[in-house]
């Protein structure tokens, strides 16, 4: 990518068709123009999608399973190479399955390289409202994740967006102490993303803006989101040594269609 500056959005959809249907997905992509989409929750296969993006290459892994999970990344330069889902080996040395299936068989990770970077869009297991897949995020997922991250950065750096399903601070949603030890908000969660900050990745949107009150996602109750009742759960993180090179990242809450909203950065 030769230009100087490069705007890249992530969004979790939840459900792509949905998004178009009610006229608000390319109407977005022409106000904001993104040089890269990452797109979670796209519950559809790429040919299901009648969208005509004429400016885009679009890049889709989707879920075995019709109209749940998904992601895809539409870039307006081909990259050099696709990669979709967590390696085999990594996947074997984490035995990643559990009694809700294989999420790596969700189409949840898709990776494109580029000339300078990577870039990652991900969309990480729920824990569900039980905890029932505590075990698989914390032992399985999260540290398989993490280790394809630094597999990808032994090679080149590692822009990584997508819906994490997890608050990671008290300021990432609006009522901590309500929420403590709440699906999103567990101690087990909150460490997986700590890892990856641990391991030198950096949180783009706290670079410009600190404290509460920010977030990506409202659940539908109870008027949350015109009250600001949200969670910070979908980031944008960059490898250590592309920190300086972000100029811009923010969060846009107006942009309406799904549960959650559109963040950003421009590097």
């Amino acid at each position: 990518m030769a230009k100087n500056k490069i705007k890249i959005i992530s969004w979790n959809v939840n459900g792509l068709r949905a998004v178009h249907k009610k006229g608000m997905f390319l109407p977005f992509v022409e106000k904001y123009r993104p040089d890269i989409i990452c797109l979670q929750e796209t519950k559809a296969k790429q040919n299901q999608s009648k969208m005509d993006l004429p400016e885009y290459e679009e890049y889709w892994n989707s879920a075995e399973r019709p109209g749940y999970s998904g992601t895809a990344i539409f870039t307006k330069e081909k990259p050099l190479f696709v990669t979709l889902n967590l390696p085999e080996d990594i996947v074997e040395k984490y035995n990643l399955k559990d009694g809700y299936g294989d999420p790596n068989a969700e189409g949840r990770i898709i990776a494109l390289e580029y000339k300078d970077f990577y870039v990652v869009s991900v969309y990480t297991p729920n824990a569900k409202d039980d905890l029932s897949r505590i075990p698989l995020r914390h032992q399985q997922w999260d540290p398989a994740f993490l280790e394809y991250m630094r597999k990808l950065e032994k090679k080149k750096s590692v822009i990584l967006c997508g819906d994490l399903n997890v608050a990671h601070t008290p300021d990432d949603l609006a009522r901590p102490k309500e929420n403590e030890g709440m699906k999103g908000f567990t101690k087990e969660e909150r460490e997986g993303i700590q890892k990856i900050v641990d391991a030198g990745f950096v949180d783009t949107f706290r670079i410009f803006t600190k404290g509460p009150g920010h977030y990506t996602w409202w659940t539908h109750f109870a008027n949350a989101r015109a009250r600001n009742v949200g969670w910070r759960i979908d980031y944008i993180f960059v490898s250590g040594k592309l920190a300086e090179k972000v100029k811009s990242a923010g969060i846009l809450p107006k942009v309406m269609g799904s549960d959650h909203c559109p963040i950003w950065i421009e590097i």
